[in-house]
């Protein structure tokens, strides 16, 4: 049954090496992301999943150990997601998982095993609510970090342009999610959320999926759209 999630932004420029001169735009993203996770902490859950978004080598299951890197963005640093096991696997982490591991790695977890879990963007709704379902009947205590970005469209710099339903759609998705709204959430358009450039549209249906007959209850930590991409941090309890 799932206990608590947490969910977190996973643009790489979360990471200061990544960032590099322009990474104290993103404290303020970072302490919520740190919040978020001691959130999961305190619920004392069997087992972590991280669910993020994925390009087709990156989906499917990654187990505890699994390595992931920032060198695609010109950056010298390696991440595991928690600690090392006789059997890391062989695949490297995609980057949302990656961004999920440093997260982890930052606040020192060692709360419960962590399984990652890489989604389609376009995975169906529906698809979505039943892998939610699977993941939240794996253990008794499961606890999600969910990564994903809101829309890349908000202004004219942003990487998917000016588009003027971004900021309505990422007003509805901060709000949904910082009020645990499942239905809200179930009901986002893979549509739009394509043509926005919405990544975290998928991981946050399997969320939903996950989450019911729970009755948890969610709070907002974070809401901005620096370089014009909707960044959501929430919390669920």
């Amino acid at each position: 049954m799932l206990v608590s999630a947490a969910v977190c932004p996973c643009p790489p420029l979360l990471v200061p090496e990544v960032a590099a001169g322009a990474a104290p735009e993103m404290d303020a993203a970072r302490a919520a992301c740190s919040d978020a996770v001691g959130v999961l902490a305190a619920a004392r859950p069997d087992l972590l999943v991280v669910v993020g978004p994925a390009e087709q080598s990156g989906r499917g299951s990654f187990p505890q150990g699994a390595r992931g890197s920032f060198r695609g963005f010109g950056v010298d640093l390696d991440v595991r997601l928690g600690p090392a096991t006789d059997a890391p696997g062989e695949r490297e982490l995609p980057p949302s998982l990656a961004v999920g591991a440093w997260l982890l790695e930052r606040t020192g977890w060692a709360d419960a095993p962590i399984e990652g879990l890489g989604i389609g963007e376009a995975l169906a709704p529906e698809r979505c609510g039943e892998v939610g379902r699977e993941i939240g009947a794996r253990a008794g205590r499961v606890a999600l970090l969910v990564l994903g970005d809101a829309s890349a469209c908000r202004t004219v710099k942003a990487p998917g342009y000016l588009d003027e339903r971004a900021a309505p759609f990422d007003a509805e998705v901060a709000r949904a999610l910082g009020a645990a709204d499942l239905p809200a959430i179930r009901a986002l358009d893979p549509g739009l959320a394509r043509e926005l450039k919405a990544s975290g549209r998928a991981p946050w249906q399997v969320l939903a999926g996950a989450a019911e007959n729970t009755a948890l209850s969610g709070s907002l930590l974070f809401e901005a759209a620096p370089y014009g991409v909707g960044y959501v941090v929430a919390a669920w309890s």
